[in-house]
């Protein structure tokens, strides 16, 4: 698939399937039990705070970094990704439509302001809005 950017779009039932030939090609479904898989994405995890750890703050899209960094950090990305996908398999959750329920939840615990002509009326003002995650 191609969205028309140049950039193949790839879903998540994808990536599973291709870890989970993986994993049987190597024998490694016996190691795949959820703690498992827990443990190495936190590892993983680790991994991706690493690249960060001393930065500071870096600007969206990262502009100041080199290639090979940008390449690093996809791949760590990619592990954890990989990781995650793997455990939600394991786990029996389709993680799309968990994903996109939560989606739905957090937009209604955290309402967008309403808009007027001039301003955002609401809890927050455009100056300090922050992006809210819920656990």
């Amino acid at each position: 698939m191609d969205r028309g950017e140049g950039k193949e779009v790839v879903s998540l039932e994808t990536l599973s399937k291709k870890m989970d030939d993986f994993a049987k090609a190597r024998d490694w479904e016996k190691y795949h039990s959820p703690r498992n898989l827990l443990l190495a994405m936190v590892g993983e995890v680790g991994e991706l705070s690493e690249i960060f750890q001393w930065r500071g703050e870096v600007e969206r899209g990262l502009p100041d970094w080199k290639e090979e960094d940008k390449v690093h950090l996809g791949e760590e990305l990619s592990d954890v990704l990989l990781y995650l996908v793997r455990l939600s398999d394991a786990c029996g959750v389709d993680l799309g439509k968990a994903a996109l329920r939560k989606l739905e939840l957090n937009a209604i615990k955290y309402p967008a302001p309403k808009q007027t002509d001039d301003h955002c009326v609401g809890e927050h003002s455009s100056d300090n809005t922050k992006l809210k995650e819920d656990n």
